[in-house]
């Protein structure tokens, strides 16, 4: 197949506004449901673990604790069934996957630090130098 010709339908099929987050940052993503005939929508919020692929493929995966288990939930970026993903939180992390929260229990393994949002005025930063 011809390479344009794929971008072309890559093209058509990704998400318009995509949905700026990262890893370690808590989301609530809201995903339909189809039940019967009936749709709904339904939120899945936690801890963002990890970013794969790029372009139509990509996807993250999003992990909670659900009555002491952990449950992680593999999402497309670009899946028509999510409606928007919700940034609850920030984090800060200097990993590309956190799967080490994984081995975690209680409050440690939701734990990640909160990274500032703000933005420090350019005096402050120059005078600090």
């Amino acid at each position: 197949m011809n390479q344009a010709l794929l971008d072309k339908i890559h093209g058509e099929q990704l998400r318009k506004e995509p949905a700026i987050f990262n890893v370690g940052d808590t989301v609530k993503v809201h995903t339909k449901v189809i039940e019967g005939e009936k749709e709904r929508i339904q939120i899945f919020s936690g801890v963002v673990i990890g970013r794969r692929g790029r372009g139509l493929e990509e996807s993250f995966t999003v992990r909670r604790i659900s009555y002491g288990e952990g449950v992680e939930r593999v999402f497309p970026v670009n899946s028509p069934r999510v409606e928007k993903v919700e940034i609850e939180r920030h984090g800060a992390v200097r990993r590309a996957k956190l799967t080490y929260l994984r081995k975690r229990i209680g409050k440690g393994a939701t734990a990640v630090k909160e990274r500032d949002t703000r933005k420090a005025p350019a005096a402050a930063t120059a005078a600090a130098k």
